[in-house]
């Protein structure tokens, strides 16, 4: 699996833009993916904050990642323009039967594929060696662009999931 996910990131956009991440909780089918694809880049070129054009990006990453960037350099991004980005989210998840706001599932790289694991499980599986502290991460919490560029996907050791597993 190819983890250079950064090549795919917008190089005309600030570094301290707002990331937003959505977890699909399956893998989208290739024509889910170039309609969503096509979707984000209809939103991303009309979104507004109070009458502004937003500068934003929206991306589809590693088939299970929506991924909306918004540089707020010269317009921030207001409530309104927050909520109409979730709500545009939201009828992603309708028309495609999928959910993208459940924040119980963590995501991991096993196996060269993207697994999902409920939190509750977390430390089972980090018992029983299914996960160990060098397992990727991907890391939802990453709030801005630079964020997202360095610590996106993480070994299990270099997130807040070390915490849980202090004590092994």
């Amino acid at each position: 699996m190819k983890l250079a996910y950064q090549t795919l990131l917008p190089t005309d956009i600030s570094k301290s833009s707002r990331v937003w991440i959505y977890q699909a909780t399956r893998i989208f089918s290739i024509q889910e993916a170039l309609e969503i694809e096509d979707r984000l880049e209809q939103f991303t070129q009309n979104w507004q904050s109070h009458g502004a054009p937003v500068k934003a990006v929206g991306l589809l990453l590693f088939g299970q990642f929506i991924v909306l960037i918004a540089d707020e350099t010269n317009i921030p991004v207001g409530g309104c323009s927050t909520d109409s980005s979730v709500r545009e989210i939201k009828k992603i998840e309708q028309v495609y039967g999928v959910g993208l706001f459940d924040r119980t599932q963590l995501a991991f790289i096993i196996k060269d594929k993207v697994e999902l694991l409920p939190i509750a499980q977390f430390e089972y599986a980090f018992e029983k060696n299914f996960l160990t502290k060098d397992t990727l991460y991907f890391n939802n919490t990453v709030g801005h662009l630079a964020e997202f560029e360095n610590n996106w996907i993480i070994p299990i050791e270099k997130s807040w999931l070390q915490k849980k597993i202090n004590n092994r």
